[in-house]
C-alpha cells in the first residue's frame, strides 16, 4: 500500500492507497476554523498545526494499517506554502528511513487533475487503466483559490498545460469578492449560499476572460468592477441586493469558466472532461459545465467532495496513477520541497 501525506498549505492530511481495493483510510485535520480569525491562511501558525498533528493523524492510519504494508511513502513536495511543505517533507523522509521503503513527491496539482477519477477506481479496481485508457485523450478544468487551469492528459498520461490565469485564480476572485461585500472566511462558499436565492442577471458585471480568442482566464477586471459597483450603493442597498450581487458576480466568474472549457472542447478531440479543485464542489458550477459537456458529447467526471481541497487521498492516488508518467518526482531521500511547482509546461 502507498502510504501519503499533505501539507501543502492548511490542512494537514494522511491516506493510505490500495492499488487492489482502492483508498484503504483517509484522516485529514482542518485549520479553517484557526485562519477564519485572521481572514485567511497564516503559514506560521499553519505550520505549527502541521508540527501538532502529522503524528495523531499517523496513529490513527497505522491502527487501520500496519506499517509492515507500506510500500511506498508519497508526500506533496510542491507546490504550497515553504514551512507547511518542509513539515510533510520531513516526516515522509523520517518514516522512509525507519521504515526503510522509498519515498516519492506528488505534485499536488497534478494530484488534483487525477482526482476525478478515484471514484472511478473505487468502482471497479481491477479494470480501471483499461476504462481509463478509454477516457483519454482528457480534458480537465483545475478551479481553486490558488490555481485556475486547463489542461490534457495524454494516452500516456502525461499531462500538458493548455491555458492559466494571467492574475488571480477563479477560487481567489470569489474570496476576494467575498472580503468586499463583507462575507465570512472562506468566500467561495458564502457567496454560492447567498447567490442561491439571488438574480443572476441583476447586476452587469464584466465577463471574467482574456481575448476571446484565447484559452488564458482573467478575473482582477472583475473584483475591480464590483468595488466600483458596491462604492455606488448606500450599505442599506447593498444588504438588500447582497444575493443578487452574489448571483451576478458568481455567474461572471462561472460565464468565463465555461466559455473557456467549450472553446477548448472544440478545438481538440477529448473522450471525457474533468472538473476538480476547490471550486468544484459549487453546484452550480457542476450543472453549467455538466449540460456543457454533454452537448459536446464527452462524458462528465468529478473529484468528489473530500478531494476537491487539500488532502492525502489523490496524493497517493496520483502516486500510482502517474507511476509511469514521469509525473512522479523518485528522488528520495534527496528530495526538496518546490513551493512553486508548474503543474505543466504548456
Amino acid at each position: 500500500m502507498i502510504l501519503a501525506l499533505e501539507s501543502s498549505c492548511d490542512e494537514t492530511a494522511v491516506a493510505v492507497f490500495d492499488p487492489v481495493h482502492g483508498l484503504a483510510g483517509e484522516w485529514v485535520h482542518s485549520q479553517i476554523a484557526l485562519h477564519e480569525a485572521y481572514g485567511g491562511v497564516v503559514p506560521d501558525l499553519a505550520s505549527r498545526e502541521h508540527l501538532s498533528h502529522f503524528g495523531p493523524l499517523l496513529q490513527r492510519a497505522l491502527a487501520a494499517v500496519p506499517a509492515e504494508k507500506i510500500f511506498k511513502i508519497a508526500v506533496t513536495n510542491g507546490p504550497g506554502l515553504a514551512a507547511c511543505l518542509a513539515m510533510g517533507l520531513s516526516t515522509a523522509k523520517s518514516l522512509g528511513l525507519a521504515w526503510r521503503v522509498p519515498v516519492v513527491g506528488v505534485n499536488h496539482l497534478r494530484a488534483h487533475a487525477f482526482s476525478p477519477f478515484i471514484a472511478l477506481h473505487a468502482a471497479a479496481p481491477a479494470d480501471f487503466d483499461e476504462q481509463f485508457a478509454r477516457l483519454l485523450p482528457h480534458l480537465g478544468l483545475l478551479v481553486s483559490g490558488g490555481n485556475t487551469a486547463l489542461f490534457s492528459i495524454d494516452e500516456s498520461r502525461r499531462i500538458r498545460l493548455l491555458a492559466s490565469t494571467m492574475d488571480d485564480a477563479a477560487g481567489e476572485a470569489l474570496d476576494k469578492g467575498a472580503k468586499l461585500m463583507g462575507l465570512g472566511y472562506p468566500g467561495g462558499p458564502q457567496v454560492e449560499k447567498i447567490a442561491a436565492s439571488g438574480n443572476a442577471t441583476a447586476f452587469e458585471f464584466p465577463k471574467a476572460v482574456a481575448q476571446r480568442s484565447s484559452l488564458e482566464f482573467s478575473f482582477s477586471g472583475l473584483k475591480t468592477s464590483l468595488r466600483y459597483q458596491l462604492e455606488k450603493m448606500p450599505p442599506a442597498e447593498i444588504e438588500r441586493r447582497k444575493a443578487d450581487l452574489c448571483a451576478s458576480y458568481q455567474a461572471a466568474v462561472f460565464n468565463a469558466l465555461v466559455r473557456k472549457s467549450k472553446l477548448a472542447l472544440e478545438r481538440e478531440v477529448y473522450r471525457s472532461f474533468g472538473l476538480s479543485g476547490g471550486v468544484a464542489n459549487n453546484k452550480t458550477l457542476q450543472m453549467e459545465l455538466e449540460r456543457a459537456t454533454k452537448e459536446a458529447g464527452v462524458p462528465f467526471f468529478r473529484a468528489q467532495p473530500q478531494h476537491t481541497g487539500d488532502n492525502a487521498g489523490m496524493i497517493a492516488f496520483a502516486a500510482w496513477a502517474e507511476r509511469e508518467a514521469g509525473g512522479i518526482n523518485e528522488a528520495g531521500l534527496g528530495l526538496e520541497i518546490a513551493p512553486s511547482l508548474p503543474l505543466a509546461a504548456g
